[in-house]
């Protein structure tokens, strides 16, 4: 009987500290295989973040309108309007825009603005937003002066396909600031305009009181502006306020500073509709604009007006700029978006940041590289 009785209880010696868990707690054995094969990865992919974040930033896309009827509209529905641009977008964490109209399937332009020329109101079919996603765009702005084009069924539409679609956005009054992750990177974006409806640009210490609580909650703080005047003669950043038909349009350089001094880790400009110069300010990019990139007639692409910077950016985890490239292209209201060998847009960046800013504290070279001054 003794040896019996030792047997019996070496077997339960096994049974208890040689199996994983007792036989008779299938629900709790089931908990413990959740947390050894998917709750442990997430919380290490939570912890690990990226020691270096790469930007790809470009100026201002409009794909055609639909109104008052579809002859402003690209043939093939889109599709291909960054074919040319696309594989450039592949490896970066954020790819930005700046989205010059409302995504709406019908309705009429606001009455503020019947007075308008019909070539200047820009109405994209909601499945358009497609084409963005699709090309790689995950963050845009809205803050411009034709998000409005169709008052707030053209406002409300916009902001509803891109959410369905998983792209971020902000400069709305409804929809002021977006804060997202990627990769275990907490990111904050805001957007700035001198228009109606937009977190407005010319109140710069109402912005720097949005930056500066982006940046309490996040790792990296992306700050856009629509802003400066309007055309070819436009190129340089004035250093004063600017106006363009009687409306103020924001001191560029001054707004720039002063979100940068708040938090800001890069400011990405648009609304000249040609490129402008660039700067290093407190170890931040600032890109006073960005120019036109993909924009289907109504916007004019003639000479300056058509070169198209795609601007990539790395930044350290601090949202210290590192380093980046101006990749060129140019664009007609007959090829579309197409790459330039030649790099013209680089070279006039170049040239425009040498003028405006002799001691900008980078060095842009003809093939469009940008680094921090030593």
């Amino acid at each position: 009987m003794k040896f019996q009785a030792l047997i019996l209880a070496a077997f339960c010696a096994l049974v208890l500290y040689g199996c994983e868990l007792p036989a008779a707690s299938p629900a709790l054995k089931l908990k413990s295989r959740k947390e050894r094969v998917f709750h442990k990865p997430d919380t290490i992919a939570k912890v690990q973040s990226k020691d270096t974040i790469i930007i790809a930033a470009v100026g201002d896309m409009m794909l055609g309108s639909a109104y008052p009827d579809s002859s402003k509209l690209p043939p093939d529905s889109a599709k291909q309007s960054f074919t040319a641009a696309k594989p450039y977008f592949k490896d970066a964490d954020i790819v930005f825009g700046n989205l010059e109209g409302t995504l709406l399937d019908q309705g009429n332009p606001a009455t503020y603005k019947k007075n308008l020329t019909v070539a200047y109101l820009f109405r994209m079919p909601t499945y358009y937003g497609k084409v963005f996603k699709d090309a790689g765009f995950n963050l845009l702005s809205v803050a411009n002066n034709h998000i409005t084009d169709f008052g707030d069924t053209g406002c409300v539409s916009t902001t509803q396909t891109l959410d369905t679609l998983g792209i971020h956005y902000a400069g709305l009054d409804s929809c002021p600031t977006s804060i997202f992750e990627r990769d275990g990177v907490k990111y904050g974006f805001c957007s700035f305009a001198p228009n109606a409806h937009t977190i407005p640009l010319l109140a710069i210490k109402h912005a720097t009181g949005i930056v500066r609580e982006l940046k309490q909650q996040c790792d990296i703080v992306i700050v856009s502006f629509h802003g400066g005047a309007e055309g070819a003669l436009y190129e340089h950043v004035p250093f004063k306020m600017e106006s363009y038909m009687g409306a103020k349009r924001g001191d560029v350089h001054q707004f720039a500073h002063a979100v940068v001094d708040a938090g800001a880790d890069i400011v990405l400009g648009n609304g000249p509709h040609v490129s402008r110069a660039m700067e290093i300010y407190k170890d931040r990019l600032i890109a006073y604009s960005l120019g036109n990139f993909c924009t289907y007639k109504s916007v004019s692409v003639a000479g300056v007006c058509g070169m198209a910077p795609l601007l990539k950016v790395k930044l350290n985890k601090q949202g210290e700029f590192i380093g980046g490239n101006i990749i060129a292209f140019n664009q007609s209201h007959q090829y579309g978006l197409t790459r330039d060998t030649l790099n013209h847009v680089a070279k006039r960046i170049k040239l425009l940041t040498e003028k405006d800013f002799p001691e900008a504290g980078l060095d842009i070279n003809d093939n469009g590289a940008i680094v921090p001054e030593n």
